[in-house]
Protein backbone atom coordinates (compact mmCIF):
# COMPACT_ATOMS: atom_id res chain seq x y z
CA UNK A 1 0.00 0.00 0.00
CA UNK A 2 3.18 2.21 0.24
CA UNK A 3 2.70 2.85 -3.78
CA UNK A 4 -0.65 4.08 -3.31
CA UNK A 5 0.27 6.81 -0.99
CA UNK A 6 3.15 7.47 -2.75
CA UNK A 7 0.76 8.68 -5.67
CA UNK A 8 -1.58 10.27 -3.92
CA UNK A 9 1.17 12.33 -1.58
CA UNK A 10 2.81 13.52 -4.87
CA UNK A 11 -0.43 14.54 -6.77
CA UNK A 12 -1.75 16.62 -3.93
CA UNK A 13 1.89 18.88 -4.01
CA UNK A 14 0.47 19.68 -7.64
CA UNK A 15 -3.26 20.35 -6.50
CA UNK A 16 -4.29 23.51 -7.84
CA UNK A 17 -4.56 25.74 -4.33
CA UNK A 18 -8.52 25.64 -3.13
CA UNK A 19 -8.65 22.29 -4.50
CA UNK A 20 -9.22 19.56 -1.19
CA UNK A 21 -7.60 16.67 -1.15
CA UNK A 22 -10.72 15.06 0.61
CA UNK A 23 -14.35 15.77 -0.39
CA UNK A 24 -17.40 15.43 1.13
CA UNK A 25 -19.66 12.17 0.82
CA UNK A 26 -23.10 12.50 0.06
CA UNK A 27 -25.50 10.33 1.62
CA UNK A 28 -28.39 11.73 0.07
CA UNK A 29 -30.32 11.17 -3.17
CA UNK A 30 -29.54 12.98 -6.22
CA UNK A 31 -32.91 14.80 -6.45
CA UNK A 32 -31.29 17.13 -3.75
CA UNK A 33 -28.87 18.75 -6.87
CA UNK A 34 -32.12 20.09 -8.30
CA UNK A 35 -33.92 21.04 -5.30
CA UNK A 36 -31.08 23.10 -3.77
CA UNK A 37 -30.17 24.93 -7.33
CA UNK A 38 -34.18 25.81 -7.68
CA UNK A 39 -34.40 26.97 -3.87
CA UNK A 40 -30.86 29.08 -4.32
CA UNK A 41 -31.40 30.22 -7.61
CA UNK A 42 -34.90 29.42 -9.00
CA UNK A 43 -34.87 32.21 -11.64
CA UNK A 44 -31.43 31.21 -13.34
CA UNK A 45 -31.89 29.73 -16.80
CA UNK A 46 -31.66 25.98 -16.58
CA UNK A 47 -32.35 24.85 -19.93
CA UNK A 48 -31.97 26.40 -23.12
CA UNK A 49 -33.17 24.18 -25.87
CA UNK A 50 -33.28 25.95 -29.44
CA UNK A 51 -33.91 29.67 -27.16
CA UNK A 52 -36.99 28.05 -25.14
CA UNK A 53 -35.53 28.38 -21.57
CA UNK A 54 -36.69 26.49 -18.10
CA UNK A 55 -35.69 28.70 -14.95
CA UNK A 56 -34.72 26.29 -12.47
CA UNK A 57 -37.87 26.54 -10.69
CA UNK A 58 -39.58 25.75 -14.12
CA UNK A 59 -37.39 22.71 -14.39
CA UNK A 60 -38.37 21.54 -10.80
CA UNK A 61 -41.60 21.95 -11.09
CA UNK A 62 -41.48 19.67 -14.42
CA UNK A 63 -39.32 17.02 -12.95
CA UNK A 64 -42.15 16.98 -10.08
CA UNK A 65 -45.01 16.65 -12.56
CA UNK A 66 -42.29 13.99 -14.68
CA UNK A 67 -42.52 11.81 -11.15
CA UNK A 68 -46.48 11.55 -10.68
CA UNK A 69 -46.19 10.52 -14.20
CA UNK A 70 -44.03 7.42 -13.66
CA UNK A 71 -45.52 6.86 -10.68
CA UNK A 72 -49.23 6.17 -12.68
CA UNK A 73 -47.50 3.86 -14.90
CA UNK A 74 -46.47 1.98 -11.79
CA UNK A 75 -42.83 3.35 -11.09
CA UNK A 76 -41.87 2.85 -7.42
CA UNK A 77 -39.11 3.19 -5.75
CA UNK A 78 -36.36 0.42 -6.14
CA UNK A 79 -37.51 0.14 -9.85
CA UNK A 80 -35.40 0.71 -12.95
CA UNK A 81 -37.09 2.73 -15.69
CA UNK A 82 -35.54 2.45 -19.51
CA UNK A 83 -34.55 5.65 -20.80
CA UNK A 84 -33.42 5.81 -24.76
CA UNK A 85 -33.77 9.28 -25.83
CA UNK A 86 -30.79 11.71 -27.37
CA UNK A 87 -30.17 14.80 -25.40
CA UNK A 88 -33.30 17.30 -25.05
CA UNK A 89 -35.32 19.03 -22.01
CA UNK A 90 -37.05 15.82 -21.28
CA UNK A 91 -34.44 13.84 -20.59
CA UNK A 92 -33.96 16.13 -17.53
CA UNK A 93 -37.36 16.03 -16.43
CA UNK A 94 -37.91 12.10 -16.75
CA UNK A 95 -34.69 11.83 -15.23
CA UNK A 96 -35.43 13.97 -12.28
CA UNK A 97 -38.63 12.80 -11.80
CA UNK A 98 -37.16 8.93 -11.30
CA UNK A 99 -34.49 10.35 -8.73
CA UNK A 100 -37.69 12.11 -7.09
CA UNK A 101 -39.37 8.08 -6.66
CA UNK A 102 -36.13 6.79 -5.74
CA UNK A 103 -36.79 4.54 -8.90
CA UNK A 104 -32.94 3.80 -10.97
CA UNK A 105 -32.58 4.94 -14.71
CA UNK A 106 -31.16 2.61 -16.86
CA UNK A 107 -29.46 4.90 -19.58
CA UNK A 108 -29.51 3.45 -23.29
CA UNK A 109 -28.33 4.70 -27.05
CA UNK A 110 -31.45 5.28 -28.69
CA UNK A 111 -29.81 4.29 -31.92
CA UNK A 112 -28.71 1.28 -30.32
CA UNK A 113 -30.34 -2.06 -32.37
CA UNK A 114 -32.95 -3.24 -30.92
CA UNK A 115 -31.56 -6.82 -30.36
CA UNK A 116 -28.48 -4.80 -28.19
CA UNK A 117 -31.15 -3.04 -26.04
CA UNK A 118 -33.12 -6.17 -25.34
CA UNK A 119 -30.00 -7.43 -24.25
CA UNK A 120 -29.28 -4.85 -21.62
CA UNK A 121 -33.29 -4.43 -20.61
CA UNK A 122 -33.24 -8.00 -19.98
CA UNK A 123 -30.25 -7.59 -17.70
CA UNK A 124 -31.65 -4.93 -15.29
CA UNK A 125 -35.37 -5.87 -15.64
CA UNK A 126 -37.32 -2.54 -16.35
CA UNK A 127 -40.80 -2.71 -17.11
CA UNK A 128 -41.25 0.87 -17.73
CA UNK A 129 -39.32 3.01 -20.57
CA UNK A 130 -39.13 6.84 -22.04
CA UNK A 131 -38.21 6.76 -25.09
CA UNK A 132 -37.95 8.86 -28.17
CA UNK A 133 -41.01 8.38 -30.54
CA UNK A 134 -38.94 7.69 -33.54
CA UNK A 135 -37.05 4.43 -31.85
CA UNK A 136 -39.81 3.48 -28.84
CA UNK A 137 -40.73 0.86 -31.31
CA UNK A 138 -37.44 -0.98 -31.22
CA UNK A 139 -38.43 -1.37 -26.96
CA UNK A 140 -42.14 -3.28 -27.47
CA UNK A 141 -40.54 -6.79 -27.69
CA UNK A 142 -39.12 -5.97 -24.27
CA UNK A 143 -41.67 -3.35 -22.41
CA UNK A 144 -45.23 -3.21 -23.13
CA UNK A 145 -46.53 -0.86 -25.22
CA UNK A 146 -49.11 0.65 -22.68
CA UNK A 147 -45.68 1.17 -20.33
CA UNK A 148 -43.90 3.23 -22.95
CA UNK A 149 -44.03 7.03 -22.52
CA UNK A 150 -42.71 8.67 -25.78
CA UNK A 151 -40.88 11.76 -25.92
CA UNK A 152 -41.48 14.01 -29.40
CA UNK A 153 -38.07 16.32 -29.90
CA UNK A 154 -40.43 18.77 -31.38
CA UNK A 155 -42.23 19.62 -28.50
CA UNK A 156 -39.96 21.86 -26.24
CA UNK A 157 -39.51 23.99 -29.45
CA UNK A 158 -40.21 27.48 -29.15
CA UNK A 159 -43.59 28.41 -31.03
CA UNK A 160 -41.58 30.22 -33.95
CA UNK A 161 -39.76 27.14 -34.65
CA UNK A 162 -42.85 25.19 -34.50
CA UNK A 163 -44.66 27.06 -36.89
CA UNK A 164 -41.57 26.66 -39.24
CA UNK A 165 -41.34 23.09 -38.96
CA UNK A 166 -45.55 23.31 -40.04
CA UNK A 167 -44.86 24.57 -43.24
CA UNK A 168 -45.38 22.24 -46.49
CA UNK A 169 -41.91 22.49 -47.96
CA UNK A 170 -39.23 20.18 -48.17
CA UNK A 171 -36.52 21.54 -45.43
CA UNK A 172 -39.86 21.86 -43.00
CA UNK A 173 -40.54 17.98 -43.74
CA UNK A 174 -36.59 17.02 -43.29
CA UNK A 175 -36.47 18.87 -40.01
CA UNK A 176 -39.59 17.38 -38.84
CA UNK A 177 -38.00 13.61 -39.86
CA UNK A 178 -35.31 14.36 -37.53
CA UNK A 179 -36.96 15.54 -34.41
CA UNK A 180 -40.07 13.50 -34.30
CA UNK A 181 -41.92 10.22 -35.52
CA UNK A 182 -44.57 8.14 -34.56
CA UNK A 183 -44.98 5.86 -31.35
CA UNK A 184 -45.64 2.44 -31.54
CA UNK A 185 -49.15 1.67 -31.42
CA UNK A 186 -50.51 1.82 -27.82
CA UNK A 187 -47.55 3.83 -26.17
CA UNK A 188 -48.84 7.16 -24.75
CA UNK A 189 -47.02 10.50 -25.03
CA UNK A 190 -44.64 11.35 -22.28
CA UNK A 191 -45.06 14.99 -23.33
CA UNK A 192 -48.78 15.47 -22.80
CA UNK A 193 -48.72 12.76 -19.50
CA UNK A 194 -46.35 15.80 -17.82
CA UNK A 195 -48.72 18.43 -19.69
CA UNK A 196 -51.51 17.96 -17.58
CA UNK A 197 -50.02 16.24 -14.21
CA UNK A 198 -49.73 17.43 -10.77
CA UNK A 199 -46.47 17.90 -8.79
CA UNK A 200 -45.75 14.22 -6.93
CA UNK A 201 -47.39 14.27 -3.28
CA UNK A 202 -44.84 15.17 -0.84
CA UNK A 203 -45.19 12.38 0.96
CA UNK A 204 -43.97 9.67 -2.03
CA UNK A 205 -40.66 8.28 -0.53
CA UNK A 206 -37.59 8.87 -2.17
CA UNK A 207 -34.02 7.56 -2.32
CA UNK A 208 -30.91 7.65 0.03
CA UNK A 209 -27.41 7.48 -0.51
CA UNK A 210 -26.86 3.70 -0.77
CA UNK A 211 -29.59 3.60 -3.28
CA UNK A 212 -29.24 2.67 -6.74
CA UNK A 213 -29.47 5.82 -9.11
CA UNK A 214 -28.55 4.88 -12.55
CA UNK A 215 -27.30 1.76 -14.50
CA UNK A 216 -24.87 2.46 -17.67
CA UNK A 217 -23.40 -0.09 -19.86
CA UNK A 218 -19.94 -1.51 -20.15
CA UNK A 219 -17.83 -4.42 -21.68
CA UNK A 220 -16.25 -4.91 -18.01
CA UNK A 221 -12.75 -6.41 -18.23
CA UNK A 222 -13.53 -9.28 -20.66
CA UNK A 223 -15.66 -7.53 -23.24
CA UNK A 224 -18.64 -9.29 -22.23
CA UNK A 225 -21.76 -6.74 -22.44
CA UNK A 226 -22.09 -5.92 -18.44
CA UNK A 227 -24.83 -3.47 -16.51
CA UNK A 228 -23.07 -1.50 -14.58
CA UNK A 229 -25.61 -0.13 -11.22
CA UNK A 230 -24.29 3.00 -9.56
CA UNK A 231 -25.17 4.57 -6.77
CA UNK A 232 -26.81 7.87 -5.74
CA UNK A 233 -23.47 8.48 -3.53
CA UNK A 234 -21.11 7.15 -6.23
CA UNK A 235 -22.19 9.43 -8.81
CA UNK A 236 -23.08 12.35 -5.95
CA UNK A 237 -18.97 11.76 -4.87
CA UNK A 238 -17.97 12.34 -8.32
CA UNK A 239 -20.13 15.53 -9.03
CA UNK A 240 -18.59 16.96 -6.01
CA UNK A 241 -14.84 15.43 -6.87
CA UNK A 242 -15.44 17.15 -10.73
CA UNK A 243 -17.25 20.62 -8.87
CA UNK A 244 -14.24 20.61 -6.42
CA UNK A 245 -11.76 20.31 -9.50
CA UNK A 246 -13.10 23.01 -11.25
CA UNK A 247 -13.62 25.40 -8.25
CA UNK A 248 -13.22 28.74 -9.98
CA UNK A 249 -16.54 27.94 -11.69
CA UNK A 250 -19.29 30.49 -10.59
CA UNK A 251 -22.15 28.32 -9.03
CA UNK A 252 -24.95 29.96 -10.88
CA UNK A 253 -23.44 32.05 -13.05
CA UNK A 254 -21.97 29.35 -15.71
CA UNK A 255 -23.03 28.49 -19.15
CA UNK A 256 -22.54 25.32 -20.37
CA UNK A 257 -22.31 23.10 -23.63
CA UNK A 258 -24.23 20.12 -22.96
CA UNK A 259 -23.29 18.24 -26.34
CA UNK A 260 -22.40 15.11 -24.35
CA UNK A 261 -24.89 12.13 -24.53
CA UNK A 262 -26.54 11.74 -21.57
CA UNK A 263 -27.20 7.91 -22.13
CA UNK A 264 -22.71 7.91 -21.75
CA UNK A 265 -21.43 7.92 -18.41
CA UNK A 266 -19.61 11.38 -19.02
CA UNK A 267 -22.63 13.29 -20.11
CA UNK A 268 -24.90 11.59 -17.17
CA UNK A 269 -22.50 12.97 -14.28
CA UNK A 270 -21.49 15.90 -15.72
CA UNK A 271 -24.36 17.08 -17.40
CA UNK A 272 -27.67 15.88 -15.74
CA UNK A 273 -25.45 15.74 -12.23
CA UNK A 274 -22.57 18.20 -12.20
CA UNK A 275 -23.71 21.44 -13.99
CA UNK A 276 -27.91 21.08 -12.57
CA UNK A 277 -26.02 20.78 -9.08
CA UNK A 278 -23.80 24.27 -9.58
CA UNK A 279 -27.10 26.25 -10.57
CA UNK A 280 -25.33 26.26 -15.04
CA UNK A 281 -27.15 27.52 -17.66
CA UNK A 282 -26.91 24.43 -20.11
CA UNK A 283 -27.20 24.77 -23.88
CA UNK A 284 -28.80 21.57 -25.16
CA UNK A 285 -29.33 20.24 -28.60
CA UNK A 286 -30.29 16.60 -29.06
CA UNK A 287 -27.35 15.85 -31.64
CA UNK A 288 -23.77 17.75 -31.69
CA UNK A 289 -23.83 20.45 -34.49
CA UNK A 290 -20.89 22.81 -33.98
CA UNK A 291 -22.89 25.84 -35.88
CA UNK A 292 -26.21 25.19 -34.08
CA UNK A 293 -23.67 25.22 -30.50
CA UNK A 294 -21.95 28.46 -31.81
CA UNK A 295 -25.37 29.80 -33.10
CA UNK A 296 -26.65 29.23 -29.08
CA UNK A 297 -22.80 30.86 -28.17
CA UNK A 298 -24.03 34.01 -29.85
CA UNK A 299 -27.37 34.28 -28.03
CA UNK A 300 -26.13 32.71 -24.52
CA UNK A 301 -22.42 32.49 -24.17
CA UNK A 302 -20.28 29.53 -23.06
CA UNK A 303 -17.83 30.03 -20.23
CA UNK A 304 -17.63 26.10 -19.63
CA UNK A 305 -17.33 23.24 -22.01
CA UNK A 306 -17.28 19.53 -21.32
CA UNK A 307 -16.58 17.59 -24.36
CA UNK A 308 -14.62 15.03 -26.52
CA UNK A 309 -11.50 15.62 -29.03
CA UNK A 310 -13.84 15.59 -31.70
CA UNK A 311 -16.14 18.50 -30.60
CA UNK A 312 -12.99 20.77 -29.87
CA UNK A 313 -11.50 20.32 -32.80
CA UNK A 314 -14.81 21.05 -34.75
CA UNK A 315 -15.98 24.13 -32.78
CA UNK A 316 -13.05 26.01 -33.27
CA UNK A 317 -12.68 25.33 -36.64
CA UNK A 318 -15.91 26.46 -37.30
CA UNK A 319 -15.52 29.95 -34.68
CA UNK A 320 -12.68 30.60 -36.96
CA UNK A 321 -14.08 29.75 -40.39
CA UNK A 322 -17.52 32.29 -38.98
CA UNK A 323 -14.88 34.62 -36.95
CA UNK A 324 -17.49 33.93 -34.10
CA UNK A 325 -14.84 34.82 -30.79
CA UNK A 326 -15.10 31.70 -27.84
CA UNK A 327 -12.97 33.52 -25.73
CA UNK A 328 -15.28 33.84 -22.92
CA UNK A 329 -14.70 29.77 -23.02
CA UNK A 330 -11.62 29.55 -19.91
CA UNK A 331 -11.94 26.54 -18.69
CA UNK A 332 -12.43 23.62 -20.89
CA UNK A 333 -12.47 19.22 -20.09
CA UNK A 334 -12.02 16.72 -22.52
CA UNK A 335 -12.23 12.78 -22.05
CA UNK A 336 -13.84 10.03 -23.50
CA UNK A 337 -10.62 9.83 -25.02
CA UNK A 338 -6.62 10.83 -25.83
CA UNK A 339 -6.69 14.69 -26.61
CA UNK A 340 -3.86 15.10 -29.06
CA UNK A 341 -1.57 18.33 -28.53
CA UNK A 342 -2.59 19.87 -32.01
CA UNK A 343 -6.61 20.05 -30.61
CA UNK A 344 -5.53 20.94 -27.44
CA UNK A 345 -3.17 23.81 -28.85
CA UNK A 346 -5.60 25.22 -31.77
CA UNK A 347 -8.53 24.93 -28.21
CA UNK A 348 -6.10 26.93 -26.54
CA UNK A 349 -5.14 29.21 -29.08
CA UNK A 350 -8.58 30.18 -29.91
CA UNK A 351 -10.05 30.81 -26.19
CA UNK A 352 -7.36 31.45 -24.33
CA UNK A 353 -8.41 29.63 -21.71
CA UNK A 354 -7.20 26.42 -20.45
CA UNK A 355 -7.87 22.77 -21.49
CA UNK A 356 -7.10 19.46 -19.33
CA UNK A 357 -8.29 16.02 -19.80
CA UNK A 358 -10.25 13.52 -17.73
CA UNK A 359 -9.89 10.23 -17.23
CA UNK A 360 -12.71 7.77 -16.01
CA UNK A 361 -15.13 4.56 -16.87
CA UNK A 362 -18.54 3.61 -16.52
CA UNK A 363 -17.36 1.67 -13.37
CA UNK A 364 -15.89 5.09 -11.80
CA UNK A 365 -18.90 7.32 -12.03
CA UNK A 366 -16.75 8.37 -14.05
CA UNK A 367 -14.19 10.68 -13.58
CA UNK A 368 -11.22 9.09 -11.06
CA UNK A 369 -8.25 11.73 -12.62
CA UNK A 370 -7.69 14.95 -14.54
CA UNK A 371 -4.95 17.77 -15.02
CA UNK A 372 -4.70 21.08 -12.33
CA UNK A 373 -6.63 23.81 -14.34
CA UNK A 374 -3.27 25.56 -14.39
CA UNK A 375 -0.04 26.14 -16.43
CA UNK A 376 1.35 23.08 -14.63
CA UNK A 377 -1.46 21.27 -16.67
CA UNK A 378 0.38 18.47 -18.60
CA UNK A 379 -1.24 17.53 -22.13
CA UNK A 380 -0.94 13.57 -23.17
CA UNK A 381 -1.47 12.61 -19.49
CA UNK A 382 -4.67 11.14 -17.64
CA UNK A 383 -3.58 13.70 -15.09
CA UNK A 384 -3.55 13.70 -11.37
CA UNK A 385 -5.55 11.34 -8.83
CA UNK A 386 -9.28 13.17 -8.00
CA UNK A 387 -9.43 14.30 -4.24
CA UNK A 388 -10.70 10.95 -2.25
CA UNK A 389 -9.38 8.56 -4.45
CA UNK A 390 -6.74 6.36 -4.74
CA UNK A 391 -4.78 4.73 -7.01
CA UNK A 392 -2.35 2.14 -7.49
CA UNK A 393 0.13 0.50 -10.24
CA UNK A 394 0.21 -2.80 -9.79
CA UNK A 395 2.14 -6.33 -11.82
CA UNK A 396 -0.51 -7.24 -14.00
CA UNK A 397 -0.09 -10.71 -13.34
CA UNK A 398 0.02 -10.39 -9.61
CA UNK A 399 -2.42 -7.26 -8.82
CA UNK A 400 -0.83 -7.90 -4.76
CA UNK A 401 2.46 -6.59 -5.99
CA UNK A 402 2.80 -2.77 -6.36
CA UNK A 403 5.59 -1.47 -8.82
CA UNK A 404 8.09 1.58 -8.26
CA UNK A 405 7.24 4.87 -10.13
CA UNK A 406 7.97 4.88 -14.00
CA UNK A 407 7.04 1.21 -14.25
CA UNK A 408 4.25 0.31 -16.37
CA UNK A 409 1.74 -2.00 -14.54
CA UNK A 410 -2.56 -1.85 -14.77
CA UNK A 411 -4.09 1.20 -12.87
CA UNK A 412 -6.21 -0.32 -9.87
CA UNK A 413 -9.19 2.22 -8.59
CA UNK A 414 -10.32 2.87 -5.03
CA UNK A 415 -12.91 5.69 -3.67
CA UNK A 416 -16.51 6.46 -2.91
CA UNK A 417 -17.26 7.27 -7.10
CA UNK A 418 -16.28 2.99 -7.75
CA UNK A 419 -19.22 0.95 -8.30
CA UNK A 420 -19.72 -2.26 -5.94
CA UNK A 421 -20.23 -5.06 -8.78
CA UNK A 422 -21.72 -5.60 -12.09
CA UNK A 423 -25.41 -6.70 -12.11
CA UNK A 424 -25.94 -10.69 -11.70
CA UNK A 425 -22.49 -10.78 -12.77
CA UNK A 426 -20.44 -12.58 -9.20
CA UNK A 427 -18.02 -14.49 -11.16
CA UNK A 428 -16.91 -11.31 -13.48
CA UNK A 429 -16.81 -9.38 -10.14
CA UNK A 430 -15.06 -12.03 -8.70
CA UNK A 431 -12.10 -11.11 -11.18
CA UNK A 432 -12.78 -7.69 -11.25
CA UNK A 433 -11.68 -6.39 -7.84
CA UNK A 434 -8.87 -7.52 -5.44
CA UNK A 435 -8.56 -7.55 -1.89
CA UNK A 436 -9.44 -4.57 -0.21
CA UNK A 437 -11.67 -3.28 -3.06
CA UNK A 438 -9.64 -2.17 -5.31
CA UNK A 439 -11.46 -2.02 -9.03
CA UNK A 440 -9.24 -3.72 -11.70
CA UNK A 441 -9.42 -1.18 -14.87
CA UNK A 442 -7.58 -3.30 -17.17
CA UNK A 443 -5.39 -0.57 -18.29
CA UNK A 444 -1.43 -0.78 -18.15
CA UNK A 445 0.13 2.50 -16.88
CA UNK A 446 2.73 4.52 -15.59
CA UNK A 447 2.83 7.32 -12.31
CA UNK A 448 5.27 10.36 -12.44
CA UNK A 449 5.44 12.21 -9.77
CA UNK A 450 1.93 12.07 -8.72
CA UNK A 451 0.89 11.96 -12.93
CA UNK A 452 -0.59 8.99 -14.52
CA UNK A 453 -0.26 8.12 -17.93
CA UNK A 454 -1.69 5.88 -20.08
CA UNK A 455 0.31 3.40 -21.87
CA UNK A 456 -1.96 0.74 -23.02
CA UNK A 457 -5.17 -0.97 -22.75
CA UNK A 458 -5.21 -4.51 -21.29
CA UNK A 459 -8.67 -4.92 -22.55
CA UNK A 460 -9.39 -4.73 -26.56
CA UNK A 461 -11.68 -2.15 -26.05
CA UNK A 462 -11.66 0.13 -29.00
CA UNK A 463 -12.33 4.44 -28.17
CA UNK A 464 -14.02 6.14 -31.32
CA UNK A 465 -15.47 10.14 -30.60
CA UNK A 466 -15.26 8.69 -27.28
CA UNK A 467 -17.63 5.87 -27.52
CA UNK A 468 -16.90 2.20 -26.39
CA UNK A 469 -16.50 -0.23 -29.28
CA UNK A 470 -16.47 -4.08 -27.99
CA UNK A 471 -14.58 -5.90 -31.08
CA UNK A 472 -16.35 -9.58 -30.40
CA UNK A 473 -19.22 -7.82 -30.78
CA UNK A 474 -18.22 -6.47 -34.29
CA UNK A 475 -16.62 -9.97 -34.83
CA UNK A 476 -19.21 -11.71 -33.71
CA UNK A 477 -22.22 -9.73 -36.28
CA UNK A 478 -19.79 -9.96 -39.04
CA UNK A 479 -20.13 -13.32 -38.88
CA UNK A 480 -23.28 -14.12 -38.25
CA UNK A 481 -24.64 -11.46 -41.01
CA UNK A 482 -21.70 -12.45 -43.83
CA UNK A 483 -20.59 -14.95 -45.70
CA UNK A 484 -17.28 -14.11 -43.93
CA UNK A 485 -14.71 -17.22 -42.68
CA UNK A 486 -12.82 -15.43 -40.14
CA UNK A 487 -12.92 -11.89 -38.90
CA UNK A 488 -10.94 -9.90 -37.12
CA UNK A 489 -11.17 -6.08 -35.25
CA UNK A 490 -9.25 -3.52 -34.17
CA UNK A 491 -8.82 0.21 -33.39
CA UNK A 492 -6.67 1.94 -35.61
CA UNK A 493 -4.92 5.64 -34.27
CA UNK A 494 -6.63 8.34 -35.66
CA UNK A 495 -6.47 11.88 -34.54
CA UNK A 496 -9.96 12.69 -35.65
CA UNK A 497 -11.76 10.36 -33.45
CA UNK A 498 -8.96 8.80 -31.06
CA UNK A 499 -9.18 5.23 -33.19
CA UNK A 500 -11.32 4.60 -36.06
CA UNK A 501 -12.85 0.41 -36.22
CA UNK A 502 -11.17 -1.53 -38.53
CA UNK A 503 -12.60 -5.02 -39.71
CA UNK A 504 -9.92 -8.17 -41.02
CA UNK A 505 -11.93 -10.70 -43.32
CA UNK A 506 -11.10 -13.77 -44.12
CA UNK A 507 -13.72 -14.27 -47.15
CA UNK A 508 -14.35 -15.24 -50.78
CA UNK A 509 -15.72 -12.15 -51.99
CA UNK A 510 -15.01 -10.83 -55.17
CA UNK A 511 -15.52 -7.26 -54.83
CA UNK A 512 -14.99 -6.53 -50.94
CA UNK A 513 -17.47 -3.71 -50.58
CA UNK A 514 -17.58 -1.59 -47.34
CA UNK A 515 -20.26 0.36 -47.50
CA UNK A 516 -22.70 -2.63 -48.21
CA UNK A 517 -20.74 -4.55 -45.13
CA UNK A 518 -21.44 -1.18 -43.32
CA UNK A 519 -25.27 -1.36 -44.55
CA UNK A 520 -25.37 -4.88 -43.74
CA UNK A 521 -24.32 -4.36 -40.02
CA UNK A 522 -26.58 -1.59 -39.21
CA UNK A 523 -29.18 -4.10 -38.45
CA UNK A 524 -26.94 -5.43 -35.11
CA UNK A 525 -24.32 -2.35 -34.83
CA UNK A 526 -24.69 1.15 -33.41
CA UNK A 527 -23.27 3.86 -36.06
CA UNK A 528 -20.49 4.32 -34.35
CA UNK A 529 -19.24 0.61 -33.80
CA UNK A 530 -19.26 0.28 -37.88
CA UNK A 531 -16.30 -0.60 -39.52
CA UNK A 532 -14.56 2.24 -41.09
CA UNK A 533 -12.05 0.32 -43.16
CA UNK A 534 -12.01 -3.44 -44.66
CA UNK A 535 -8.94 -5.55 -45.00
CA UNK A 536 -8.98 -8.58 -46.31
CA UNK A 537 -6.79 -11.70 -45.57
CA UNK A 538 -5.80 -14.89 -46.41
CA UNK A 539 -5.81 -16.18 -42.95
CA UNK A 540 -6.08 -14.16 -39.43
CA UNK A 541 -3.74 -15.19 -36.59
CA UNK A 542 -4.75 -17.18 -33.74
CA UNK A 543 -3.37 -18.34 -30.43
CA UNK A 544 -3.00 -21.82 -29.46
CA UNK A 545 -5.99 -21.85 -27.15
CA UNK A 546 -7.77 -19.90 -30.87
CA UNK A 547 -8.23 -16.60 -29.95
CA UNK A 548 -7.42 -13.83 -32.38
CA UNK A 549 -4.75 -11.76 -31.75
CA UNK A 550 -5.93 -8.77 -31.79
CA UNK A 551 -3.09 -7.17 -31.18
CA UNK A 552 -0.30 -8.65 -33.32
CA UNK A 553 -2.74 -7.41 -35.79
CA UNK A 554 -3.38 -4.16 -35.17
CA UNK A 555 0.39 -3.23 -34.74
CA UNK A 556 0.68 -5.26 -38.83
CA UNK A 557 -2.24 -2.92 -39.49
CA UNK A 558 -0.46 0.57 -38.00
CA UNK A 559 2.79 -0.77 -39.23
CA UNK A 560 1.26 -1.14 -43.21
CA UNK A 561 2.07 -4.37 -43.03
CA UNK A 562 -1.17 -5.74 -43.68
Amino acid sequence: MTESRTIAQQAHEHYQAGVPSEIPVPTTSLFELLEHSARVYPDHVAIDYFGKQWTYREFLGEALKAAAVLREAGVRKGDTVAFAMPNCPQHFFAFYGAMRLGAAVAEHNPLAPAHQLAGQIARHGGEVAVAWNQVAGKLTDSIAPNKILTVDLSAPLPWSMKAKLRLPVRAAREARKKLTGEGPSGSLSFDELVKKASPVARRVPGATGADRAVILHSSGTNGVPKSVPLTHTNIGANVNQNLFWVWQLDRGGTTVFSLLPYFHAFGMCFMLCAVTGMAGTQIVLPTFDADLALDAHLREPVNFFVGVPPMFAKIAQRATERNIDISTIQYAVSGGMSLSAEISQAWEDATGGYIIEGYGMSETSPTISGSPMTPDRRHGCLGLPFPSTELRIVDQDDPTKDLPEGEVGELLIRGPQVFAGYLDAPEDNEQAFVEGGWFRSGDLCRSDDGFIYLVDRSKDLIITSGFNVYPSEVEEAILALTSAKDAVVVGRPNPQCGEEVVAIITANWKKPDLQRLRRTLEERLPHYALPRDLVMLDQIPRSLIGKPERARVRTALIEGEI
